[in-house]
């Protein structure tokens, strides 16, 4: 796996190959519709393609959806009727894209997906610029049965229902653990990918587990949830990290403190830097050249043995 480092040499090698530059997508107008801010790392990803924006001089109109379907499809369509060059689009769920993609389709205007999929036909979109959530989940679950010995009861913080990122994160996980049968998800429930989600989640499987007795580990698709859990376990008397071993997904600075504090114990990292290689892609697409229709940014696995050097670096 990439570091996030590596990640972005190869997308700025990516634009290189396509023989892009920054002077030629200074007149583009793009349309970004975002999901919200759910959760730090959501927040960071918009940071960050609003800041790659600015640098190219990139006029950006950006919407934010407050987590809702409808509002990004009406955003859609008003980036269309504007008449930009191409839309950032990160889908709040999988379904129900297919007439508003081919909408921008026919009016010319490239769709790169950003951090998550769509289930619609792949011609309707020009590419996904995403981590492969499903090799996230795989790595949480071969981490989790390595620390274990194989022998676990887990509860399972899902994020947003009908999400590319929950669906798969949770078939990764589940296409692992399927090879231990000592290896057991007792509980799964949605929290949302937020920190409150996830403490009142958690808050319910504590109770309906003996306290939280039965549990040896919970398995979080974001970072915020799995901080959310850590409230819910000090809360109930345990310590998490020790009683209850924590995996999760994102590598927000805050989950890095959280490691460094001995509550948490992996986080797989969630490279929010999407922004270069989703312009370098419209800008190829607007000069006729091909584009990879998936641009992977899958990032490693973090222990605690780096979590305060790692703090330090992502917080300042």
């Amino acid at each position: 796996m990439k570091s996030l480092k590596q990640f972005a040499v190869s997308a700025a090698a990516l634009g290189v190959a396509l023989g892009l530059s920054f002077a030629a997508q200074a007149e583009m107008m793009i349309g970004f519709s975002q999901i919200g801010s759910e959760s730090g790392w959501r927040t960071s990803e918009t940071a960050s393609i609003k800041a790659e924006a600015e640098k190219r001089g990139i006029d950006l109109k950006f919407s934010d959806a407050q987590q809702k379907q409808e509002n990004q499809i009406k955003a859609v369509r008003s980036f269309i009727a504007q008449g930009v060059d191409g839309i950032l689009l990160a889908p709040v769920v999988e379904t129900g894209w297919d007439q508003v993609l081919k909408e921008a389709k026919d009016a010319g205007i490239p769709v790169v997906l950003v951090d998550r999929g769509v289930a619609a036909d792949d011609s309707l979109y020009l590419t996904k610029v995403a981590s492969d959530f499903v090799v996230e989940g795989a790595l949480a679950a071969a981490w989790l049965a390595a620390e274990t010995n194989a022998v676990c009861d887990v509860v399972e913080l899902q994020g947003t229902v009908g999400s590319s990122a929950a669906n798969d994160r949770k078939a990764g996980f589940e296409s692992v653990v399927g090879n231990f049968p000592a290896i057991n998800i007792i509980r799964s429930q949605s929290g949302d990918f937020t920190r409150s989600g996830g403490k009142e989640v958690m808050e319910s499987f504590l109770k309906a587990e003996d306290g939280g007795k039965n549990i040896c580990a919970v398995y979080a698709h974001n970072d915020d949830m799995a901080l959310g859990a850590v409230q819910a376990i000090k809360e109930a008397g345990l310590k998490p990290g020790t009683d209850i071993l924590i995996v999760s997904i994102d590598a927000v600075p805050d989950i890095f403190k959280a490691m460094a504090d001995g509550d948490t114990n992996a986080t797989i990292e969630l490279n929010p830097h999407l922004g270069g290689p989703s312009f370098d892609a419209i800008a190829a697409a607007k000069e006729g050249k091909d584009v990879p229709k998936w641009i992977k940014a899958n990032g490693p696995l973090f222990l605690p043995d780096t979590a305060a050097e790692e703090y330090k670096m992502r917080s300042k």
